[in-house]
């Protein structure tokens, strides 16, 4: 992590606290889980007995199902965990939740895999290889949904889902009992054994717990823990045809990984009743140790102008409204690469948002200031001109060339300077030159004066047009003795300073100017389709003119282009020798005044 992302506090060594390092803190302190024994691997209670006592002071984990690409939201996430471990002398599990064998694919498995080594992290430590999949599981979990049958407290459920769905109650109303509640354990063992054997189709049958149909919380009204698929799993083949339900499987998870604080976003706070329940029974009878895992709430991530919704985020792919998961405009992890955003700068956001109870909104901008933040830092300066105006100086040699010279970054003398090449021709923005110049303009016009970057100061004494009066070439005339870094240079106060690329060796090349990809900061509020939002300027694709030494940029690479923004190579579309080129963001927050 960088020095910006590691001083987001005023003391990087001691990170902001919330309450829930208050939480493990407290737990520390009290020596809550200090007896538990680790085997090494996930496990039932009889293999972590035989184990050691577990040297991770926490256990912390991330638990993506493998049906889609990452969002800013889990790198929130991911922060958090990892974060939470490293911090705490302990581990943090990238556990694959892939419970349900008709979303999931393999290509999930490995682009979520490739983000989170993306973001630094990492699940290893010494021998531990703390990477998991939820379906390797499956006949602990079996055996834990086994025992509830025979403790009385499960059934198998003959109900159809309209009537279970009747039958649930509402809000003001208490559910009714299901008329299969009273199945002896016998029958319910049988019948969920006949149901592993593929006897069953589809529906015909269900695993409910059996806790109390007249709950205040619905989730505790005998949620289903087992449903029949037929379907094949993308790492169990066709064994099973029999799945566990989601609230079922995760806090088993949690407790055979030995997970001491189970941290997710505010809408399970609904289904932590059944989370302790649950653990609580199995860690009765002996299946799982004591203490168990603990779910810890909190607040998602919400951002303006994005929109985070798995089922938006594959409508705008589907549709063809974005080039794929990996468009840099959108809010993926794979899509923050492409643009160029940082891993450092998400560390930064994450510790600058903080973690909270409360449901709140936070302003792209400050994602985008984070971002501006570390790159500011680390990024190597260059020079592009994005909308290329010639510039001929009418009194330097024709045929000759020098070379000026420019830091590398001006904050970092250590990295040196590099050499661009100057001639007779060179691009200039079309903006540095007014032929009427309005109040205040100090660039180009006729009789004006301006310094070169790095290089001379030059006067304007015309221009050339087309046909239809178009601006084509700008003429001035060069001072030999204003050279940038020369002692004449002094000579010659001018107010404009200009960027310029040697007409003769500039590389010219694609550059992609992207914006945000939605116009209005609540997408879709007010009841509008959230598509009507799009913002039809979120990318503008130009040829620019680049100084010579960007032609060796290799992907990934981030520049400041001076002036201009941050920039990267695209890691798709660059070639060796011929990069192409992202904003990544400008150089300041300039939305809602001039977005491009």
């Amino acid at each position: 992590m960088s020095n910006t992302a590691k001083n987001a506090n005023t003391d990087a060594n001691t990170p902001a606290t919330n309450f829930i390092r208050n939480i493990i803190d407290a737990d520390l302190a009290a020596g809550k889980h200090a007896q538990r024994r680790w085997s090494g691997r996930p496990g039932l209670a009889k293999q972590q007995l035989d184990g050691e006592l577990d040297a991770a002071k926490i256990r912390t984990r991330f638990p993506p199902e493998p049906n889609g690409y990452l969002h800013f939201g889990h790198a929130k996430s991911i922060c958090l965990n990892f974060g939470l471990a490293r911090d705490y002398g302990g581990r943090c599990h990238l556990r694959f939740d892939d419970t349900n064998p008709e979303k999931e694919e393999k290509e999930y498995v490995d682009s979520i895999v490739d983000a989170v080594r993306w973001l630094g992290f990492s699940w290893d430590h010494g021998n531990e290889n703390n990477l998991y999949y939820a379906s390797n599981y499956f006949d602990w979990m079996v055996a834990c949904a086994e025992y509830l049958i025979e403790a009385g407290l499960a059934y198998v459920d003959s109900q159809n889902a309209e009537e279970m769905r009747a039958n649930r109650g509402t809000l003001t109303e208490v559910g009714k009992d299901s008329p299969f509640r009273s199945r002896t354990p016998e029958e319910n063992l049988l019948l969920f054994r006949r149901m592993q054997s593929g006897e069953f189709a589809d529906g015909a049958h269900i695993l409910r717990a059996k806790i109390d149909m007249a709950s205040p919380n619905i989730n505790l009204r005998d949620p289903a823990i087992y449903r029949i698929r037929h379907a094949t799993h993308h790492n169990t083949g066709d064994k099973w045809c029999v799945y566990p339900m989601y609230t079922f499987a995760h806090p088993i998870e949690d407790a055979l990984e030995n997970i001491t604080h189970s941290i997710c976003t505010l809408e399970f706070e609904d289904q932590r009743p059944f989370y302790d329940w649950l653990l609580d029974h199995l860690a009765a009878g002996g299946l799982l140790q004591r203490p168990v895992p603990q779910q810890i709430e909190f607040s998602r991530l919400n951002l303006t102008y994005v929109v985070l919704s798995k089922r938006k985020l594959i409508q705008l792919v589907e549709e063809k409204h974005v080039s794929g998961w990996d468009d840099p405009r959108m809010p993926t992890l794979v899509g923050a690469r492409r643009r160029g955003y940082t891993p450092d700068g998400f560390h930064l956001f994450a510790e600058r948002i903080g973690v909270s109870k409360a449901d709140s909104l936070i302003d792209y901008a400050l994602f985008e200031d984070c971002m501006r933040e570390v790159l500011n830092e680390t990024a190597e300066r260059r020079v592009a001109v994005l909308d290329p105006l010639k510039l001929i100086i009418d009194n330097y040699p024709e045929g000759e060339r020098e070379d000026c010279f420019a830091p590398n970054h001006p904050l970092k003398p250590e990295l040196g300077k590099r050499a661009m090449p100057f001639g007779r021709e060179l691009w200039i923005e079309r903006e540095d030159f007014m032929e009427t110049p309005s109040k205040g303009y100090h660039r180009l016009y006729p009789g004006n004066m301006a310094r070169l970057r790095y290089g001379f100061v030059v006067k304007c004494v015309g221009c050339d047009k087309d046909a239809d009066g178009k601006v084509v070439a700008v003429h001035c005339e060069y001072m030999p003795d204003s050279k940038s870094g020369t002692p004449g240079a002094d000579n010659y106060k001018v107010k404009g300073n200009l960027h310029w690329v040697s007409a003769a060796d500039a590389y010219p090349t694609e550059v992609r100017l992207y914006d945000r990809l939605f116009s209005n900061p609540a997408p879709g509020s007010g009841g509008r389709d959230f598509l009507d939002d799009l913002n039809p300027h979120s990318v503008e694709r130009i040829t620019a003119q680049l100084e010579p030494a960007l032609k060796s940029a290799k992907p990934d690479e981030r520049f400041q282009f001076e002036r201009h923004g941050y920039f990267v190579a695209d890691r798709i579309d660059s070639k060796d020798g011929a990069p192409v080129f992202n904003r990544t963001v400008t150089l300041k927050d300039s939305w809602g005044k001039t977005a491009k």
